[in-house]
């Protein structure tokens, strides 16, 4: 596997959403009960058994967060405790043993700090996106959990998830389920995204930028995009975002429920979204680590387009909703007390 280029040669301005094999990344290993110290490697291939819980029976779960370069030079991690117990409770799901939240905030720490040079400069919009990763391994075929873990963070320097950065696209529903009733939905398991490829390649041919998934008991509610929440803005000016056990509670949402209330008076919601009342929106997008927010021209359901605020300009709400929480990510604006933490590089 060939290594990421010098952080000198790298366009920062025009970053993708990429794999990039930086030189540094975190690995533990849990065994006879309990997780080692775990270290810092420059291995970046997993060598795990064929017999492993991971492969087979999707016992394996993950996070997604960033690091941040401020106009001082320093760097920012945005709410890394919220990506700790989450990951906690999707282990619990699986039967996996949790990873410490302290200790796993002081990888995330070590992980940037020794690839900070690949933290993107301040300005450029570029991020360096962390994959926390669990995985079940060792030497097993019956249905059971792993015996043995492994424990992994790698970093990669990115720009906007969707093409065009903050712009309206449009989305569109899909036959199919994302997660079951009383499933996973509301763990961050591999599983609810494998499923999520071929509704979202399909979109992808007919021109959407991503799927939005009913509920799946009664296919008439939102539950949430492939990649991300959905929030829609009420003309009295609520801000809504669909409650349901099977949906993924991302920490941009609940940042951003905040960020509605007390920063720009909105009233926050967590609530049915009925497909078949869009029109209560003026504004509509998708929110998640990876996305931020990603405004919603339109939704096509039973081959009509409902359009909110516009196809091609970004709702004044949403954009000030996304001022908001960049700047607090990049450090201009000044952020609810423990929401950042520093990276000592």
């Amino acid at each position: 596997m060939a290594k990421a280029q010098p952080a000198s040669e790298i366009d920062w301005t025009n970053l993708g959403f990429d794999y990039m094999d930086l030189p540094y990344r975190f690995l533990a290993h849990y065994q006879d009960g309990k997780w080692d110290n775990g270290e810092l490697t420059e291995d970046g291939t997993l060598h795990i058994s064929e017999g492993s819980t991971g492969l087979h029976y999707g016992q394996a779960d993950f996070e997604g967060l960033k690091a941040y370069r401020t106009k001082d030079g320093s760097i920012d991690l945005f709410r890394p405790d919220q990506n700790a117990k989450r990951m906690q409770r999707s282990c619990a799901r699986l039967l996996m043993p949790a990873f410490p939240e302290d200790k796993f905030i002081a990888a995330v720490k070590q992980v940037v700090a020794a690839n900070a040079d690949y933290v993107p400069p301040y300005g450029t919009g570029g991020t360096l996106y962390l994959r926390p990763l669990m995985i079940g391994v060792g030497g097993n075929i019956g249905v059971h959990p792993a015996d043995e873990y492994i424990f992994t963070i790698f970093a990669m320097p990115v720009g906007a998830y969707y093409k065009g950065g903050l712009k309206p696209t449009n989305f569109t529903t899909s036959y199919y389920d994302r997660a079951a009733p009383h499933g996973t939905g509301q763990s961050k398991v591999g599983g609810n995204y494998g499923g999520s490829l071929l509704p979202g390649d399909e979109a992808h041919k007919a021109g959407y930028s991503d799927v939005i998934y009913l509920d799946p008991a009664t296919h008439t509610k939102i539950e949430e995009a492939g990649s991300a929440n959905f929030f829609g803005i009420t003309q009295d000016n609520e801000f809504v975002t669909p409650k349901s056990d099977s949906i993924l509670p991302s920490i941009t949402k609940y940042s951003l429920l905040y960020l509605a209330e007390n920063r720009l008076g909105l009233k926050p919601v967590e609530g049915d979204v009925f497909i078949d009342d869009l029109d209560r929106f003026k504004e509509a997008g998708a929110m998640g680590t990876a996305a931020v927010i990603a405004p919603i021209g339109g939704i096509e359901y039973k081959d009509q387009l409902h359009v909110f605020y516009s196809e091609t300009e970004v709702g004044p709400t949403t954009r000030k909703l996304y001022d908001e929480l960049t700047g607090i990510q990049f450090g201009d604006v000044e952020a609810p007390e423990g929401w950042i933490q520093k990276v000592e590089v």
